[in-house]
């Protein structure tokens, strides 16, 4: 190797760790990236309605602001209503579990006379539990910190959503000149590809969290379970997160339905559980099938690697980052690399696509991109 290679060598490996290092600002931008493409796409729906770019911008923005207010403003107050109730109520739930345990105990002691050593009591159970809530309650500070730096970050991502909204093409064509001359038009239309993964993304998981919220409220409010619509809404909203959020979701319910009756909390168990097997085996694939190709086994190892180098916000955006990289590798690698790639004797099957080369390009701007 001459010392030219050993050069690039070396840049590339800083260039690597440089941008290991300053990761969690690379997924805060494309965080925002990410939510100024999907609203792009409604300011473009109300561009077609002959208004002007700066007028649709405005109107998506306050209708969506409307749309969060009214979600804070129907949930969070009836939670920390029955949150606080929870609370109350959590000596004589203790009892009642204490009384469980001690005819369960009996039965199994009627039946089973030979059986070896007791259920453990209340008491013993809180002591096993209390290091536990002390050294919760040891970590509140380092909560406080970490949800004044999670608001900062969320004000980071507005303000740079906000920036790539209102003029969004002069940051692609910005993006697009980084690349060598005779692969612009082709970066040009990947990211259009890119766009429109992301948007049949986003409406699929938009069509899953209605049917999640529709089929939970009326489940909910057949059961007779307290606040059935704030339940429907927090599970649909948290559908976006696959795996993980519908687990979330059942904790609330099943909390306020085990105050209500025994039986709810049961009745409420198998409600969310068909539910999911529906979402999984019957809605996921017909929907997402059409929508965004993405295997349940790369999904899930997507998750896993973004919640363990990026935390909470990872998990959350490791779905439509997942189908961007997947678009990128398609292209990239598999069309434009490997697909080129073969012995000279060896038969194409299919039409090969030739890209123009051109040591002068000014990026083309697509169909969709000149409606801006």
């Amino acid at each position: 190797m001459n010392f030219g290679r050993w050069i690039g060598l070396i840049v590339l490996l800083v260039s690597l760790y440089i941008l290991w290092q300053i990761r969690q600002l690379l997924l805060l931008l494309l965080t925002a990236v990410v939510l100024a493409t999907a609203l792009n796409r409604l300011v473009l729906q109300v561009q077609r309605l002959n208004v002007k770019r700066g007028w649709a911008v405005l109107i998506t923005l306050t209708s969506l602001l409307a749309l969060l207010i009214g979600f804070f403003v129907l949930i969070v107050p009836a939670f920390i209503e029955q949150f606080q109730q929870l609370i109350a109520l959590l000596p004589t739930g203790l009892v009642r579990i204490q009384t469980w345990l001690s005819w369960l105990e009996q039965q199994i002691v009627e039946r089973f006379p030979n059986l070896p050593g007791n259920l453990p009591d209340i008491s013993s159970l809180i002591q096993q539990i209390q290091p536990i809530v002390t050294q919760l309650l040891g970590q509140s500070v380092n909560f406080f910190s970490t949800s004044i730096t999670a608001l900062l970050q969320f004000l980071l991502v507005l303000v740079l959503t906000l920036m790539l909204l209102a003029q969004p093409q002069p940051y692609r064509q910005s993006f697009i000149r980084l690349f060598p001359s005779f692969y612009r038009r082709r970066v040009d239309d990947i990211l259009t590809r890119c766009d429109v993964a992301l948007g049949s993304w986003a409406v699929g998981a938009l069509i899953e969290a209605v049917f999640i919220a529709v089929l939970s409220g009326l489940g909910l409010w057949i059961i007779g379970v307290p606040l059935a619509l704030a339940h429907a809404m927090l599970a649909g909203l948290l559908n976006f997160i696959p795996n993980i959020g519908p687990t979330l979701s059942a904790v609330f319910p099943l909390a306020i339905a085990l105050l209500d009756a025994p039986w709810k909390s049961v009745a409420v168990l198998i409600l969310y559980i068909v539910i999911q097997n529906i979402e999984s085996y019957w809605l996921t694939p017909l929907v997402m099938a059409h929508q965004v190709a993405l295997l349940p086994a790369i999904t899930l190892t997507a998750q896993l690697l973004f919640a363990g180098f990026f935390g909470a916000l990872g998990l959350l955006m490791a779905l439509p980052l997942t189908v961007i990289a997947k678009t990128w590798l398609e292209e990239v690698l598999f069309i434009d690399i490997l697909d080129k790639w073969r012995h000279p004797h060896t038969k194409v099957m299919h039409e090969e696509v030739i890209y123009e080369a051109s040591t002068d390009y000014d990026p083309e701007i697509s169909e969709e991109w000149k409606e801006v």
